[in-house]
């Protein structure tokens, strides 16, 4: 699938998935009444949270798989020999005609990649049926409808986890596409169940029902995937072993949502109603550009790792980060230019005090764009490096935001904003600058595998000792030079050239390959 394609496809499954959670909520505070709904979207918030922990541990890491094994450290051929144990020569492998793959076939997924995923799908339907399961059981016996309502979801978590890691399963095997047929069906049913139900229904009844809706969603994906991940071997304690990069990334994640919900808290606390009523407006009206930031982070890095060399890597992002820099200042004009009428038929009376803030906010938008493409560049390079950038930084744009308020009222709390999503990128990209310079210094093959000596690195492999290396995998291992006297060749050893005249052609349909 080209590239294009692609992340076409990511951002409009984004797109769906927004537009489903948002339906969900509209059509069920339509169909409840004003305590039900309060109880179902207590219910939703904590939906939320779960997955976004499931994304993060699982989901985020799985999509920095790459091809031939994780991180890439284990090359796509694995050894100098050919299929069924065929020795290397000069000009490679011998392999019979029988044994070559059929260019008709479709292709299969790398091995590694498909483990991951399998691995991954594993873990999340025993994680979730053991939190589902013991969320319902207990809360079933206490009393109340917002416990019935997380019982409720306590049951239907399996399916709708299992749903979620899949379409991340598809943006690591590079199928967006099946991603978005499968979101593309839950909305479809999604939305008319959820209105066909009587007004006044229970949470715990609107819940089961948007639960239930995903199951269709769910086998398609299952379907899809089945043909994908058949062969593979997945190891579900991997997410279990110390290192696993989820646990950074759900530390990241509670730093994340804590510290917006801090700013808010803190604000609340400080300032009056208003204010929070304010920002929280301006924050709605960037809700496109929230969908955009949340494919880059979540299913770019498979992309990315499908360019060659790093510095291809680094000038895809910064194209990227102009990309999502302009299209907030765009989206920033066209929100500026809004007619008053047009303004208050999206967000009532709060349109007064919020349209006062869309430069401020629309400046904020454009350096949280310049640090998302920071951010997906270092979860490509080094992962591990994010957290402490994500932490500090967090709580200093809380800080920024009460002092820009203290300062200036409402408006100077939006430029706090402003202000603390500038000083991230900033150091997201200095990070990203650091990063670059120590994989320059290491070489061309320290990204992929590790250089033999006397050796070549090749794409993605190690190279053996004396020998040339192949593509992801090591080469011969006979010391550089000579073969033995007397015309012998040693074990492994690449054999000597022979004069061109006597040399056998190269490989052709239904032909050995010398």
């Amino acid at each position: 699938m080209r590239a294009r394609w692609a992340i076409a496809s990511s951002v409009a499954d984004q797109g769906v998935a927004a537009l489903t959670n948002i339906a969900v909520l509209v059509v069920a505070a339509r169909e409840s009444s004003a305590e039900g709904f309060a109880v179902f979207s207590l219910v939703y918030m904590t939906f939320t949270v779960v997955l976004g922990v499931q994304s993060s541990f699982v989901g985020q890491a799985l999509v920095l798989e790459r091809e031939g094994g994780k991180n890439g450290k284990a090359g796509a051929g694995g050894s100098g020999a050919g299929p069924d144990g065929a020795d290397a020569t000069a000009e490679g492998p011998v392999i019979p005609s029988w044994a070559e793959p059929d260019p008709d076939a479709p292709r299969r997924p790398p091995t590694g990649v498909a483990s991951a995923c399998r691995s991954a799908v594993t873990f999340s339907a025993l994680s979730s049926a053991a939190v589902g399961g013991t969320a319902a059981l207990l809360l079933a016996l206490v009393p109340g409808e917002l416990a019935h309502g997380l019982a409720m979801l306590g049951v239907v978590l399996p399916v709708v986890l299992l749903h979620d890691v899949l379409r991340y399963c598809f943006a690591a095997l590079r199928l967006p596409h099946h991603a978005l047929l499968a979101d593309l069906l839950r909305l479809v049913v999604a939305v008319p169940a959820l209105v066909l139900q009587p007004d006044g229904s229970s949470p715990a009844r609107l819940i089961a029902v948007w639960g239930a809706s995903a199951l269709p969603a769910l086998l398609l994906c299952l379907a899809l995937a089945g043909y994908r991940l058949r062969g593979a071997r997945g190891d579900w304690r991997r997410y279990l072993r110390r290192g696993h990069l989820g646990r950074r990334f759900v530390v990241e994640f509670a730093v994340g949502n804590g510290a917006t919900q801090l700013s808010v808290i803190g604000l609340g606390l400080v300032a009056s109603q208003l204010a929070v009523g304010a920002l929280r407006g301006a924050t709605t009206l960037y809700g496109p550009m929230n969908v955009l930031y949340n494919s880059a982070t979540s299913f770019g890095p498979p992309v990315m790792n499908r360019i060659p060399n790093l510095r291809s890597k680094l000038r895809s992002a910064t194209s990227l980060a102009v990309l999502l820099a302009g299209t907030a200042a765009a989206w920033t004009t066209v929100l500026v230019l809004l007619p008053d009428s047009a303004g208050r038929e999206l967000l009532g009376d709060t349109w007064a005090s919020t349209s006062s803030l869309l430069p401020a906010t629309g400046s904020q938008y454009a350096g949280i764009a310049l640090g998302t493409s920071a951010l997906l560049t270092l979860r490509v390079l080094r992962p591990e490096s994010t957290l402490p950038i994500q932490v500090v930084f967090s709580l200093l744009s809380v800080g920024c935001m009460l002092t820009g308020y203290a300062a200036g009222g409402v408006l100077g709390a939006a430029w706090g904003l402003c202000a603390g999503s500038a000083l991230k990128a900033a150091a997201l990209w200095l990070r990203v600058a650091a990063v670059s310079r120590s994989l320059a210094a290491t070489g061309p093959g320290s990204s992929g595998g590790s250089d033999g000596p006397g050796g070549t690195a090749g794409s993605g492999g190690g190279a053996g000792s004396g020998g040339g290396a192949g593509s992801g995998g090591g080469a011969g291992s006979a010391p550089a030079g000579a073969a033995p006297a007397g015309g012998t060749v040693t074990p492994g050893a690449v054999p000597a050239a022979r004069p061109r005249s006597h040399r056998k052609p190269r490989s052709r349909p239904g032909r050995l390959r010398w």
